[in-house]
């Protein structure tokens, strides 16, 4: 069940993951930001949301 594609939302909330291009959209549009930024903030911090919120100042 882990590519259930009908799900809005990502099965751990507490990992941004940019490899699954619903997820990247999912997360660019909650911290208002263009994926692009998004992978670069998962590049310089990791994959935690926390993490990658802290970074983009959300």
């Amino acid at each position: 069940m882990s590519d259930d594609l009908s799900k809005k939302r990502p099965q751990d909330a507490t990992k941004v993951n940019v490899n699954e291009s619903w997820e990247l959209e999912y997360w660019s549009k909650k911290f208002g930001v263009t994926k692009d930024q998004l992978k670069n903030a998962v590049r310089a911090v990791g994959v935690s949301a926390a993490a990658v919120q802290k970074y983009l100042g959300k």
